[in-house]
């Protein structure tokens, strides 16, 4: 199992049809169609993280470090309710194959996606997260900001997370030493 940055046409491929079956089908954020397949409307500006076994990918994750963010748009003067930044990116599209659910497959996403903060020298990362699944996200460091946002059966919280705050809640799940 390895993460790394997608690169590869069949990589992409395969992060459609899962971002299809995770925000069409699990969570009806999206509408169906006749491919099976979604593209992200920020697909241009994002980088995705993946995680493979052999050449079947299980799990993924987009980061677009370039506003306006998909939140920018869903709440008024974002940057009122968050601490200072002054170089932040956006989660997105986080999303794992229900058979690899609660495994290593989201701290693999995770611990590149520190590689990536450490590099980048990114001060602040959001996410819209899953009501669902808020305890997980409280607990590796994020923190609700404003108004949920979504609809009907796709509600999400924005939070936010720094670097210290993710390190830190690896250590207190005492997982640091298991993806470093």
């Amino acid at each position: 199992m390895i993460a790394k940055l997608a690169t590869e046409d069949w990589e992409f491929e395969q992060m459609f049809g899962l971002n299809y079956q995770t925000f069409v089908n699990e969570i009806p954020q999206h509408s169906q169609n006749q491919t099976g397949l979604l593209v992200d409307k920020f697909h241009d500006k994002n980088k995705y993280i993946i995680v493979l076994q052999g050449k079947d990918l299980i799990g993924m994750m987009a980061i677009n470090e370039n506003r306006p963010f998909s939140l920018d748009q869903k709440l008024e003067n974002m940057d009122a309710l968050l601490p200072p930044f002054k170089n932040g990116f956006e989660i997105r599209l986080l999303a794992v194959k229900s058979e690899y659910r609660g495994g290593v497959v989201f701290l693999k996403l995770f611990a590149k996606l520190a590689e990536i903060i450490k590099e980048k020298n990114y001060d602040i990362g959001l996410i819209s997260g899953i009501l669902s699944q808020q305890k997980l996200y409280t607990k590796i460091g994020f923190v609700p900001f404003g108004p949920l946002v979504g609809k009907d059966d796709a509600r999400f919280q924005p939070m936010y997370i720094t670097l210290d705050r993710y390190l830190n809640g690896l250590e207190k799940m005492n997982l640091a030493g298991k993806i470093y």
